[in-house]
């Protein structure tokens, strides 16, 4: 009896199915029309604001192309490029980029944001602070400098903005704020370059050597690297101080090259200071001849292991760590004198010491 009752829904089912069907209707097929676009309203404050930035500076940014000699060591064939960013420094054709960028030497090439591709001389280098100054051979119109801004009043959290080449994708804007400031970025012959600013704008390779720019579309830094284990933007990234920037590219404009300031000491580092317990930065030798040694600093005693002299500030401000020092030093510049408070044992007392240019002594 069930059965029945089964085989005779089903049948009902089917019947219901096709009485339906032939009373189903279908709209008419009205081909390929568009949608209405929904309109939106103004623009906030906020997007007018990064969009005048992007318009107002994007213009002076050009993409760097570095022709490099193959490194056989490397499996490296025929001619590889490095590929980074750069800005237009002045009216007189004078770009600033990162050294590392320009750094093989080889022919160099930039190309604007209108197309327009120009070749370029190397006008300087400033390995101890990553930065080199192009200058174009001929362009038919220059685009406006970057507005020039300052690093020296930036505070954690206020916004920031980079224009680049990451991955070669010109013309690319990112947003962020300032991480962080003061950091201490190692550079070449290893000296550190102070007081950087770190952001979370994502910056990648082909970022080096563009711009970060403030809220009112004003340089205050030059990017120049990343922390990430992948290699792309892991949200930590840093940029020279735009102050730097505005000390060492009319140095390198006018003479090509950075004179390095320095005392003639080498130092321990922070981390050996710390376990000692010691404030200052630890002198453990004296170049021969050096600055330093003639104004009667002391290193470390190699026999006893004792520590020699401790420079607690210069000029009367505190520093604990070589990077302090050397900032003071470049802020003074060479072929000055700097007053060191040396500390010996118990007791403390102020040195007079020339700067020299050390890569020239």
């Amino acid at each position: 009896m069930e059965r029945r009752y089964g085989i005779a829904a089903a049948v009902l089912a089917a019947l219901l199915l096709v009485a339906t069907a032939t009373k189903m209707h279908f709209a008419p097929w009205t081909g390929p029309v568009a949608r209405a676009v929904e309109q939106r309203g103004p623009l906030s404050e906020a997007e007018r604001a990064t969009i005048d930035i992007f318009e107002r500076v994007s213009p002076s940014v050009v993409q760097v192309a570095a022709k490099s000699a193959a490194n056989p060591l490397m499996g490296e064939e025929g001619q590889g490029t490095a590929s980074g960013t750069g800005f237009v420094w002045d009216r007189d054709g004078h770009l600033v980029t990162n050294n590392h960028v320009v750094a093989s030497g080889g022919e160099i090439a930039v190309r604007f944001a209108s197309g327009e591709v120009a070749q370029v001389d190397l006008v300087g280098t400033a390995p101890n602070y990553d930065l080199a100054v192009l200058r174009i051979r001929s362009v038919r119109e220059l685009p406006p400098p970057v507005p020039l801004g300052s690093s020296s009043d930036l505070k954690v959290g206020q916004s920031a903005f980079a224009i680049g080449n990451p991955f070669g994708l010109d013309q690319s804007m990112t947003s962020g704020i300032i991480s962080a400031l003061k950091r201490r970025l190692p550079t070449h012959g290893g000296r550190e370059i102070a007081n950087v600013i770190q952001t979370d704008a994502a910056i990648n390779p082909g970022n080096s050597g563009g711009p970060l720019l403030d809220s009112a579309g004003r340089l205050i830094g030059v990017t120049t690297a990343i922390i990430s284990p992948s290699g792309s933007n892991a949200g930590i990234s840093f940029a020279i101080p735009a102050d730097i920037v505005n000390r060492v590219v009319p140095e390198l404009i006018r003479n090509g090259r950075v004179p390095t300031p320095g005392i003639g000491i080498v130092a321990a580092s922070e981390d050996v200071a710390t376990r000692l317990g010691v404030e200052g930065v630890i002198v453990v030798r004296t170049a021969a001849g050096s600055p330093a040694e003639r104004a009667g600093i002391r290193g470390v005693n190699m026999s006893t292991g004792a520590v020699g002299d401790i420079i607690t500030a210069v000029e009367g401000k505190p520093v604990r760590r070589l990077s302090d020092v050397t900032d003071a030093l470049e802020q003074a510049g060479a072929g000055r004198t700097v007053r060191l408070t040396v500390k010996r044992g118990t007791e403390t007392r102020d040195v007079n010491v020339a700067i020299i240019d050390v890569d020239r002594s």
